[in-house]
């Protein structure tokens, strides 16, 4: 799959330069900071942020933890352009989640957010076979996107995000199939940590180990 095919940021919804506006309308603050939370960034951890878009979880990890190494990977150049000035000391490199082990070396952390609901169902296999491969053993990886919308009202809330990107891609996420593909993938530990119910529908905090 060439690097053209990714989805936008924003999906069919609006273009990229609204981003962090469209983004902040969904809680971001408090499943930014329970991803974070989870993340439990340490002295000399490389943590790798797939999809990183603007750089806004980034910027939040290295600042509760600037000794360690920051690394953020997006395909989409017009958005690390907008990433590079909000997080100077986060090291950003363009490429995709399925090709980790190509752009950069082993890592004691991946995290990820608002990307895998975008994918179709062998990209989401691919991406976190991608970070299973890049991960220590033991190594932590703190996915935080939509999940299961287990409510009406959260379902309807979702189709928001469905008008943008399609639901061919992501119904898997509203009918909860993150965890097991994450096990698939080789994940031990997999659970729900956390989630927060916004107006584009729930977002899920995932945490496993390799």
């Amino acid at each position: 799959m060439s690097d053209d095919t990714f989805t936008p940021a924003l999906g069919r919804l609006a273009p990229t330069r609204f981003y962090d506006a469209v983004v902040a309308l969904t809680r971001e603050q408090r499943w930014r900071s329970l991803t974070a939370l989870y993340v439990s960034p340490r002295p000399d951890d490389v943590i790798v942020d797939v999809g990183c878009g603007t750089g806004s979880l980034a910027r939040l990890l290295a600042d509760v933890e600037p000794r360690a190494r920051i690394i953020g990977v997006d395909p989409d150049p017009e958005i690390l352009e907008r990433a590079r000035p909000k997080a100077p000391t986060v090291s950003f490199v363009q490429g995709r989640g399925d090709a980790l082990t190509d752009l950069v070396g082993e890592a004691s952390a991946v995290v990820s957010s608002l990307v895998l609901h975008q994918c179709p169902v062998p990209m989401k296999r691919s991406i976190l076979a991608s970070m299973a491969a890049v991960l220590r053993p033991g190594g932590r990886l703190v996915i935080a996107d939509y999940g299961r919308q287990r409510t009406g009202l959260m379902r309807l809330a979702f189709r928001t995000v469905q008008l943008a990107d399609g639901k061919e891609d992501t119904q898997p996420n509203a009918d909860g199939a993150l965890p097991g593909l994450m096990a698939e993938a080789g994940f031990i530990g997999v659970r729900e940590a956390d989630v927060v119910p916004t107006v584009t529908g729930s977002i899920s905090v995932y945490v496993a180990r390799r």
